[in-house]
């Protein structure tokens, strides 16, 4: 059974799910900062996911990673899945524009996280829900 790592839980928002992955908002309005988990128990590696999942993880990521660049008119986009310090394999879409707070620095622990407002939040999910595709399911 698929449980979210509490750290994650804790750092972060749930937006939905893609057939593979739950998406998630970094709890940092200074970027447009998302994060794809794959649903399934105990993988903390890219290679340990079967070649069909590793092919829907790439699929999921890179249709996320245009959307947001092109929803939130990013200059760059920061694709990473690292786990030094979360171990359940996640991989950061992050929106990155030469005006953000850390450019061109790595976003990770550059400046204290800042927290979205319910506004904000509502504001993200209005601009995804016009984007997202029928192959994408919304969370309360």
């Amino acid at each position: 059974m698929f449980v979210l790592d509490s750290r994650l839980e804790q750092d972060t928002l749930v937006l939905g799910d893609f057939p593979l992955c739950r998406l998630l908002l970094m709890n940092d309005a200074q970027y447009p900062w998302f994060i794809l988990v794959p649903r399934r128990e105990e993988v903390s590696e890219l290679f340990q996911l079967d070649a069909a999942d590793q092919q829907a993880l790439w699929r999921e990521t890179t249709s996320l990673a245009e959307t947001v660049k092109d929803t939130f008119r990013a200059d760059k986009m920061n694709v990473a899945t690292l786990g030094n310090v979360v171990g359940q394999l996640h991989m950061h879409v992050i929106a990155r524009r030469r005006d953000d707070a850390a450019w061109p620095a790595p976003v990770w622990g550059r400046h204290p996280a800042k927290p979205y407002s319910d506004e904000q939040i509502a504001a993200i999910r209005s601009k995804l829900k016009l984007v997202l595709t029928d192959h994408f399911r919304f969370g309360e």
